[in-house]
């Protein structure tokens, strides 16, 4: 649409009037462990079981069905988007409701609460949601103050259907004054319905904030006030100019000039510094902007709600940083077939985000765990849904929320349909609720010793080298890609190969020989490495490429004290930016592993479960994966077999202590019984399905 076609309103900037003595309001709700804690208004921890209905696509006469099938479900909470370009109808002018009935959120959300559902509200600005322009107005993204640039100051098109459209900036300040208006606008109706006086417990900030899928190293974003707040974060990291010269090999460069690398161009490891900066940015401008964001949600009145934002597939290999975003929880979108890539996913995806919720004592939260698919991507069938959200389940998630639980236009497979009348597959997500709620499930804990460390730097370098141009690094791992199949294979002079495939070699290793002796394991991201490690007993980190001086302090604090940790397949000589140190790392009482032979490995995990006393659940074959839950005392109450291959596997199983399992759920007879005979226990896995089952010892 060409510019000329709209104008927008000028940008009104939120009046805070100062308070000389500031009060700050009590939280109405809290995270806990278990869920959100509503125990300061005279109620219990809420397990967070929600479910997805987008009130505006469905008639209000629609609602009432739709909410109470969810209730039937056994969901405890409705998730909604409010959609910028919904409401605001034309510059300025808002409908809530006084137009179109459809749009009434304050009257959506109020026959949830008088049906006892909490609610999830997410005002964007970007919700996606497979609107038009992902939920923002027209003439939003049609302005080209608030277009994210490309390196030759074009747009940044989003390749989209059913319209591509270019993507905002986040660092547009003119944008941003845009949003402010919208969220003082959306909070006039929403404030108010804060628990305990309304539904809403939990706040979203933005959504899958990846840059929009446009998260190439050199996609993006080169608008101008970008380029002043690239600049700004480099003088805040290296202070002087003459550092900064240092670090990135140019004798001519300074604060004021300096303009972030246009195409990757390194050809040695000093080459690396500018473009290692560009990712680390990446990570500081979209962290500062739901910052922006949710002090001005706050600012608007909805302030004492927990905020949440959800990272999406391949979340790893972009731009999101959890370790970075200051928002009080941070969950995750799934969207997976059953299948064994897919399964591998899950548990890297879920135990990393688990051990990171469990040091902060948050739950962790599935925000979009996918039922159904929109209608131009790829089908997912029902049972891959369900395999999704169990195996999730199965590596520690302890909230979801099904998106959709209410189909609505450009969308497939909803376990309700869009009159509110459940489909034969709801049965199955109510089974799972009844069984969730009989074992208490969210509060139970798998216990994972072992944590394999993955240092941002190398996920930055991954970014940074990704070989596929406008094939972003997210893609390839959606489909199940790593590192060897898209990163360049240059060494760069560090020699050993290329650090991403060797630092990616290194984990694969291990993550195999512990799975193959069936000691559970978790992932961990470095840059939470303090809140993401506190229970482990086993560190085992790559640091191929370089490790920030604060991480290889941490290791070795944690190896001074009794943790095992173990490092390779070199001590580093590079800092987190790749800068070389002046002298090695000091290794103290930290282990190195060079492991010439991926064989090794083997050998270290057997020698660990004897040294450390790891627990261990053998099978075979080993075509299955097995997941043991425990309550507070350490008792095992409930065990996942998962079985993502496409044929039925029988299999033996050692679970010490246990004398008895009892399935669950369906396929198998609900109560159905398997008595431990002599080495373990033999049941038989469906191809494609978890058996979630009660353990009696």
């Amino acid at each position: 649409m060409p510019e000329s076609r709209t104008r927008t309103p000028r940008a009104r900037r939120l009046k805070i009037a100062p308070d000389p003595s500031p009060q700050v309001a009590a939280p109405r709700v809290l995270l806990h462990p278990h869920g959100l804690d509503l125990r300061a208004s005279g109620e219990a921890i809420l397990p967070l079981y929600a479910g997805s209905m987008h009130y505006w696509r469905h008639h209000p006469q629609a609602w009432g069905a739709g909410l109470d099938a969810m209730r039937a479900m056994g969901l405890l909470l409705v998730d909604t988007y409010v959609p910028w370009g919904v409401h605001e109808t034309e510059p300025g002018k808002f409908d809530f409701g006084a137009k179109d009935p459809r749009l009434d959120v304050v009257r959506f959300l109020r026959m949830a609460h008088e049906r006892g559902l909490r609610a999830v509200v997410r005002p964007g600005p970007h919700i996606n949601a497979e609107l038009t322009y992902f939920g923002l107005p027209e003439w939003i993204v049609w302005n080209r103050a608030c277009q994210a640039r490309t390196p030759r100051d074009n747009p940044v098109m989003l390749p989209i259907v059913p319209v591509a459209f270019p993507v905002p900036s986040y660092a547009s300040r003119v944008f941003h004054a845009e949003v402010e208006r919208w969220f003082e606008r959306v909070a006039q109706e929403l404030a108010p319905l804060r628990h305990p006086e309304g539904p809403i417990v939990l706040l979203q900030v933005d959504n899958e904030g990846a840059l929009y899928f446009r998260d190439g190293a050199y996609d993006q974003d080169y608008h101008p006030d970008a380029v002043i707040l690239f600049r700004r974060f480099l003088r805040a990291k290296y202070r002087t100019p003459r550092e900064l010269r240092a670090a990135w090999s140019k004798a001519d460069v300074s604060f004021t000039t300096v303009t972030p690398p246009v195409k990757f161009e390194a050809e040695t490891a000093d080459d690396l510094v500018r473009h290692m900066d560009w990712m680390e940015f990446h990570e500081h401008l979209l962290a500062e902007a739901m910052q922006r964001m949710a002090r001005t949600l706050a600012a608007c009145g909805l302030d004492g709600i927990p905020t949440m934002h959800n990272f999406p597939l391949a979340e790893a290999v972009t731009p999101l940083n959890a370790g970075r975003i200051e928002l009080d929880l941070i969950g995750l979108d799934y969207y997976h077939r059953a299948t064994p890539q897919d399964h591998t996913a899950i548990l890297r995806r879920t135990s990393e985000l688990v051990s990171r919720c469990a040091g902060l004592r948050a739950p962790a939260y599935g925000a979009e765990v996918g039922a159904g698919f929109p209608p131009f991507f790829s089908p997912l069938q029902e049972d891959d849904s369900l395999y999704t959200l169990m195996s999730a389940l199965a590596y520690g998630l302890r909230g979801y929320n099904l998106y959709m639980a209410v189909e609505r236009d450009r969308w497939v497979g909803a376990p309700i349909d869009p009159q509110g009348r459940p489909r034969p597959f709801a049965a199955r997500y109510e089974a799972l609720s009844r069984a969730l709620t009989e074992t208490r499930f969210h509060t139970l804990t798998r216990r994972a010793p072992v944590r394999l460390v993955v240092p941002r730097a190398l996920r930055r370098l991954a970014r940074a080298t990704h070989a596929f141009g406008p094939m972003t690094p997210a893609m390839f791992h959606v489909i199940g890609a790593g590192f060897r199949e898209s990163c360049l294979e240059d060494d760069f002079g560090l020699g050993g190969g290329a650090p991403t495939l060797t630092g990616e070699a290194y984990l694969r290793a291990f993550e195999r020989a512990l799975a193959a002796r069936g000691v559970p394991f978790a992932y961990a991201g470095g840059e939470t490495f303090d809140v993401s490690t506190r229970d482990a007993r086993w560190l085992i980190c790559a640091t191929a490429g370089g490790v920030k001086r604060e991480l290889w302090t941490a290791l070795s604090d944690a190896a001074n004290n009794g943790t095992r940790v173990t490092v390779g397949p070199r001590v580093p000589d590079r800092d987190g930016s790749l800068r070389k140190l002046d002298a090695p790392y000091e290794r103290g009482c930290i282990e190195l592993e060079p492991l010439e032979e991926m064989s090794k490995a083997d050998a270290l995990v057997a020698r660990r479960i004897e040294e450390l006393g790891l627990p261990t659940y053998p099978h075979a074959p080993d075509d299955i994966f097995v997941s043991v839950h425990e309550d507070e005392r350490g008792t095992a109450k409930v065990a996942f077999f998962m079985n993502p291959t496409a044929v039925e596997v029988t299999a033996r199983v050692a679970l010490p202590g246990a004398t008895t399992l009892v399935d669950l759920l369906p396929p198998h007879h609900r109560w159905s019984r398997v008595t431990r005979s002599a080495g373990g226990f033999d049941l038989t896995v469906p191809a494609r399905t978890v058996r979630m089952m009660a353990i009696e010892g």
